[in-house]
Order: structure tokens, then sequence, then C-alpha cells
């Protein structure tokens, strides 16, 4: 078999809160509570399973989603809808836009944990560069 990632566990004030926010601007399904968890299973069978601390112990992390055409308009189309802000860049300095990069579109927003969420419709590294006349 090979290695491949089953689930994470993503610290949140409310697993309630950031597990449906999510799984709302991402149309996915809320799974059901599993002990402290609440799950968000992934198109590739990981699970994002979201449990409740301490908002000082939250340390911010990356997750990154990658989503067709279709539903990067729709995801766009939810976030303008709920009034959340999106950035084309990671630094939050491009409020409103979105990037291009690797032959695709791509926005970071944050979550209501604080942790950074990136939704691309291209993989990075997947746009073939055309080198610049010398």
């Amino acid at each position: 078999m090979s290695v491949e990632l089953n689930h994470t566990i993503v610290h949140a004030r409310s697993n309630r809160e950031s597990a449906e926010f999510l799984a709302r601007l991402l149309d996915l399904d809320v799974g059901t509570e599993w002990g402290p968890f609440i799950p968000v299973p992934l198109g590739n069978g990981v699970t994002l399973d979201f449990a409740t601390i301490a908002a000082e112990s939250i340390t911010p992390q990356h997750y990154a989603f990658l989503i067709g055409d279709a539903e990067f308009d729709a995801a766009l189309g939810r976030l303008e809808a709920a009034g959340v802000a999106y950035y084309a860049d990671p630094h939050l300095e491009q409020p409103g836009r979105i990037n291009f990069h690797h032959g695709g579109r791509g926005l970071y927003f944050m979550d209501p944990a604080g942790h950074g969420m990136e939704i691309i419709t291209r993989p990075y590294g997947s746009h073939e560069v055309t080198p610049a006349a010398p």
C-alpha cells in the first residue's frame, strides 16, 4: 500500500463553526460528530477533523484546496455573498482580487479560527513556463 494522507486535525475556537464555514464555502458535507471532532470529508478521501481548543492555543496553519473551475466560480460567489474577505496573495495585501498562477485561478481567505485557506484551480507547477527570450 502506498502512503496516503487519511485525515488531519484542524484546531478551531468552535469545531462546528469552522467545519460549517468551510463546508458551506466549498459545497462540502459536514460529517457526523465523533468524540471531539466534526469531520469534513474531501473528494480525495482525506478528512479534516475540526476540534475545539482554546483560542490562545491555536497555531494558524495553511490549507490549500484544488477545485475545478465551476467550483471556483461557485466558491467565489459564496465568499462574496457571505461578505468574507478574499485576496490574490497569501500576505493579504491584494483584497478583492484573484490570482492566475500556474495557468489557473486562485485566492486566499481566512477561516473563523485564523487559518489561511487557499483555493486553486491548477496544482502548483502544473503550468509550463515559457523561458524569457535572451
